[in-house]
C-alpha cells in the first residue's frame, strides 16, 4: 500500500464516519483510511491528536470524565483490540476494522522513508526508546527517527521534554506512556509541541526495540493478542487485565442496538 505525502483531499481532514460504543466515539476507518489522514494532517501542519481506543480505555473513560472529554475531542479515534469488536457485535453495532496502535506505529515508521516523515520515539522503560530507534531504521531502511526519550521522568522534567519535540520538529510523535497518561500528555501538550499527528501507542516501544515479542500470527488473527501480552509481562499488564472484566460486565448490561 502506497500513500503519498501530497497536498490533501479535503475529505481527509473531514470528521469520519462513527460509532458509539459504551459511551466511547469510534471512528470508522481501516487500515489505509488512517494513513491517508495521516498523510493530510502532516501536511496540513495543524497539530492533531489520534487515540488508539482498547477496552482499558472505554473502562477509564466511563469512570474519568476529564478523560473521556480528551478522547471524544480526538481527531481520530481507532479501533484498537479485539474486546473492541466483540463488544460491537455483541451489541448489534456493525463493526470497524481493527487499527491497533502498534500495526498504526509500525506503517507510519514504514512510509516515513518514502514520505519523509519524520518520527520521534517517547515512552517505554530506559533504553527502550533508543533501542527502538536504533532498529526501525534497519527493518525500515530511510524511515527517520529524528529523537527519542524514555518515559521515566517528573513532572518537572516536562516542559524540557516538550521543548526537544519541538526543537526535533518531528511529523509524527509516538507517545508510549500508556492509557490515560500517554493521552493527557499529548492533549495537554499537542498545541506547545507543534507536531502534526501524536499518537499514543501503549506497549510499541517495547515491541519495537525487541524486548517484548508480539503474538503469533494466528493469535493475532484470532483476537488474542491481548492474552499473549498478559502472559507474557502479567505483572506490567495486571491494571489492563483487571479492566477486561469490568469492560464485559458493561458490555453484557448494555442494551443491544
Amino acid at each position: 500500500m502506497t500513500v503519498q505525502a501530497t497536498a490533501p483531499d479535503s475529505k481527509t481532514l473531514l470528521p469520519f464516519p462513527s460509532l458509539r460504543l459504551l459511551g466511547m466515539r469510534i471512528d470508522r476507518v481501516d487500515m489505509t483510511t488512517a494513513l491517508e489522514a495521516i498523510a493530510g494532517y502532516v501536511h496540513d501542519r495543524t497539530p492533531r491528536h489520534i487515540v488508539t481506543a482498547d477496552a482499558s480505555m472505554i473502562v477509564t473513560a466511563a469512570e474519568d470524565p476529564e478523560f473521556a472529554k480528551i478522547t471524544e475531542s480526538a481527531d481520530m479515534v481507532t479501533a484498537d483490540g479485539a474486546g473492541i469488536l466483540w463488544a460491537s457485535r455483541r451489541l448489534g453495532i456493525p463493526p470497524t476494522d481493527k487499527v491497533s496502535g502498534v500495526d498504526l506505529a509500525a506503517r507510519c515508521c514504514e512510509l516515513s522513508a518514502t514520505n519523509g516523515w519524520r518520527i520521534y520515539f517517547l515512552g517505554a522503560g530506559p533504553g527502550v526508546a533508543q533501542e527502538a530507534a536504533r532498529r526501525i531504521p534497519a527493518r525500515y531502511p530511510g524511515a527517520q527517527i529524528v529523537g527519542w526519550r524514555d518515559g521515566f521522568f517528573a513532572e518537572a522534567d516536562e516542559p524540557t521534554i516538550v521543548a526537544a519535540i519541538r526543537d526535533a520538529q518531528p511529523d509524527i510523535l509516538l507517545v508510549a506512556l500508556g492509557i490515560p497518561k500517554q493521552e493527557r500528555f499529548i492533549d495537554r501538550n499537542k498545541a506547545a509541541m507543534g507536531v502534526p499527528v501524536s499518537i499514543g501507542v501503549g506497549g510499541t516501544l517495547d515491541v519495537f526495540s525487541g524486548s517484548v515479542k508480539r503474538a503469533p500470527p494466528w493469535m493475532q488473527n484470532a483476537g488474542l493478542e491481548w492474552l499473549y501480552r498478559i502472559a507474557g509481562s502479567p505483572r506490567k499488564r495486571i491494571k489492563k487485565a483487571a479492566a477486561l472484566p469490568r469492560f464485559a460486565l458493561m458490555t453484557l448490561r448494555a442494551p443491544r442496538s
